[in-house]
């Protein structure tokens, strides 16, 4: 019989299977998964790991509205030029992927080391390891982070407004420069980001009845 070579085998499968010397290497996984969050090594390399660190703590530190100044007012100095929209999607871009990129360590973090250890032993490459027992539940960890974090996103467009993007906070201001009705004009915005935000939270949590907590 062809030896199973995913985590879901019969159990009768996973008790025939002998270990491979080797097979741990086959299945080796960066140790930063289960190390400690100051001395992971989830980036990679020392090198690619400095970079990145780098980045996260830069844009972790510094205000989202200075990044989008610095995306809008300060790349033509270097000769790149952009749009309001394309400097907005891209000041989000870069925000977006610091927080999300440090949500995402601690998930993998949170595997107990020990399911990942015994799967090397019976002889698990990478690839399955990763998808049936560190991304799942990683995934089941940090889902909530992820979605507060896509819902902050949303209410942070409101800031671009600053650099002439027309988007609803602008919208706002120019409609309640134009009929001096600002209580009314923001009440509404006010109502509508919070229906947006409701709308995004009930469809992420569809999203996790359906198709990600194990049932």
């Amino acid at each position: 019989m062809t030896p199973c070579r995913s985590l879901r085998c019969p159990p009768h499968q996973w008790r025939g299977r002998r270990f491979k010397h080797g097979s741990i290497l086959d299945g080796k996984i960066p140790a930063a998964w289960v190390s400690s969050p100051r001395k992971s090594t989830v980036y990679g390399r020392r090198v690619v790991r400095a970079i990145i660190s780098a980045y996260v703590e830069f844009i972790r530190n510094t205000p989202f509205l200075i990044q989008v100044f610095v995306v809008y007012l300060g790349l033509p100095s270097l000769g790149v030029r952009l749009s309001p929209e394309q400097a907005a999607i891209l000041a989000m871009t870069i925000n977006v992927g610091a927080y999300g990129s440090e949500i995402l360590r601690a998930g993998i973090e949170s595997v107990p080391r020990g399911q990942i250890e015994a799967a090397k032993v019976l002889g698990f490459r990478f690839l399955p390891i990763f998808r049936h027992v560190i991304f799942r539940q990683a995934l089941l960890a940090i889902y909530p982070a992820l979605t507060s974090q896509f819902i902050l996103l949303m209410l942070g467009t409101s800031i671009v407004s600053a650099i002439a993007v027309e988007e609803l906070t602008a919208a706002a201001n120019t409609i309640q420069t134009r009929t001096f009705r600002t209580f009314e004009v923001y009440f509404i915005v006010t109502l509508i980001y919070v229906a947006m935000s409701l709308f995004l939270r009930a469809t992420f949590n569809a999203i996790y009845n359906r198709w990600i907590r194990i049932r």
